[in-house]
């Protein structure tokens, strides 16, 4: 046939099949803004994180600083959710145990998280991350 062209595979059948390993996942559409955290790059390999404080609360950096130093990734939107993870698809590319913070448009969502699973295709990459901390309520099931 004359005229044909190749569309681009719709962004919920590549998060979809990442889906597949998360039996809870339940499809969801909600638009994220997602950043990477500074905790991600902070090169000490345990993966937590976490600032080094004394006794009096002043530490080298607080929490309020971490959170302003955040690097804004990508707007994107969560395609599946489990109470624990987010799956959603990216153009650029992350790594397993990159440290992201995930932001609902809404507000209704903040919550740091770290890469549990990626799959890479054509221009595009299927990303799970997990909470970090639980997330009450954040995804409810009828």
């Amino acid at each position: 046939m004359p005229n044909q062209a190749t569309a681009r595979a719709l962004e919920p059948d590549i998060v979809s099949r990442l889906a597949r390993f998360f039996p809870d996942a339940t499809p969801v559409r909600i638009p994220i803004k997602l950043s990477r955290t500074q905790s991600s790059n902070n090169g000490n390999g345990n993966g937590n994180g976490n600032a080094n404080a004394n006794a009096n609360g002043n530490g080298d950096q607080t929490a309020h600083e971490q959170a302003s130093e955040n690097v804004f990734f990508q707007d994107t939107v969560i395609e599946f959710g489990t109470p624990q993870e987010v799956l959603f698809v990216l153009d650029r590319p992350l790594q397993f145990a990159d440290r992201v913070l995930v932001e609902s448009n809404d507000g209704t969502l903040h919550a740091e998280a770290f890469v549990v699973a990626v799959q890479y295709h054509l221009e595009r990459t299927a990303v799970a991350v997990r909470f970090l901390k639980h997330v009450p309520n954040w995804i409810v099931k009828s």
